[in-house]
C-alpha cells in the first residue's frame, strides 16, 4: 500500500511538471528496481525546472542543494527529490563538480555513474529513454560506467565502492574494463571522508547477500585506521569473490 503511494505521488509530481510545460522524468534507482522487478525504496526526479520553478509549483519544498539545482518536494510524509537537468563542470577534488551547468535530459544521463543508474522513465506516457546502454546491461546484470571508468572514479571516488555495492545488491558483475580502473585507483578512496565511505560500507554490508560479518563497532568503523583499510582490500580483489569467501577477521586486521 505505502509502495503504491509511493509511486502514484511519484507519478502525480511528473505530471505537474510536466503540464507546467517541464519536461520530467523519473531517473537512476527507482527506474533500474522498476525495470528488474523491484519495490523502489525511493523516486528521483530530474526536470528542466530550475529550483525556483519547483518552489512556486509545490507547496512544500526544501531547498536541500539550490545552487546545485537539488530541491526536495514534500508530499504527505514522503520526500522526493527533484533535480534540475544539468551538465557538471570539472571535478577538483574527487567529489564535488567545480561548476555545475544547468542542460537537457540526454546531457544529465550523460553525466551519470553507471549504465544501470542513467535510465530516464516518464511514468505518465509510459516511455522508456536510455541513452547510456542501461537497459542492455540489466538485461546482462553488467555494472559498467557511463563513459571512461577512469573518469568517472577520478570525478568521484566514492563511485569505486559504490560500483561494488550495486554488484553485491543485485547480483551483477562488474565490467571488466570498470573493475580495472577500480583496481588501479582503489588508493584514491583515502581522499574521500570517513563519513561518507562509512555510509556506502553500511549500506554494503548490511545487505543480505554478504556471507562476512562487519566485525567493528560503530566507533572503531570512524576512527580507526581498520576503517581505510577496508575499502582498500575490498577493492583490491574480486568483489564477489570477498562477498562469498572472505573471513571476518580479515576486515579490519
Amino acid at each position: 500500500m505505502v509502495q503504491s503511494s509511493l509511486r502514484n505521488t511519484a507519478t502525480e509530481i511528473v505530471r505537474r511538471l510536466q503540464s507546467a510545460g517541464f519536461p520530467a522524468f523519473w531517473v537512476g534507482g527507482c527506474v533500474r528496481d522498476v525495470l528488474l522487478g523491484r519495490q523502489p525504496e525511493d523516486y528521483d526526479v530530474v526536470t528542466s525546472a530550475l529550483p525556483d520553478d519547483v518552489e512556486k509549483l509545490f507547496e512544500r519544498t526544501i531547498a536541500v542543494g539550490k545552487k546545485f539545482g537539488v530541491m526536495v518536494v514534500v508530499e504527505g510524509d514522503h520526500q522526493f527529490q527533484v533535480a534540475t537537468f544539468r551538465a557538471e563542470g570539472d571535478y577538483q577534488d574527487g567529489r564535488r563538480p567545480s561548476q555545475v551547468i544547468f542542460g537537457d535530459a540526454r546531457a544529465d544521463a550523460l553525466r551519470r555513474d553507471f549504465t544501470v543508474n542513467g535510465l530516464f522513465y516518464d511514468p505518465v506516457q509510459k516511455q522508456l529513454h536510455d541513452w547510456v546502454g542501461g537497459e542492455a546491461d540489466l538485461r546482462a546484470k553488467m555494472i559498467r560506467t557511463i563513459g571512461s571508468p577512469a573518469e568517472r572514479f577520478a570525478e568521484d571516488h566514492l563511485r569505486m565502492l559504490r560500483a561494488v555495492r550495486l554488484a553485491a545488491q543485485l547480483g551483477f558483475a562488474i565490467e571488466p574494463a570498470t573493475f580495472a580502473a577500480l583496481q588501479s585507483n582503489a588508493p584514491k578512496i583515502l581522499g574521500i571522508s570517513a563519513e561518507r565511505i562509512r555510509d556506502e560500507l553500511c549500506k554494503l554490508f548490511a545487505h543480505r547477500m554478504l556471507r562476512v560479518a562487519w566485525t567493528c563497532s560503530a566507533t572503531a568503523v570512524c576512527s580507526n585506521k581498520c576503517f581505510l583499510k577496508s575499502p582498500l582490500r575490498l577493492l583490491a580483489i574480486n568483489p564477489r569473490t570477498f562477498i562469498r569467501k572472505a573471513p571476518s577477521s580479515s576486515i579490519c586486521s
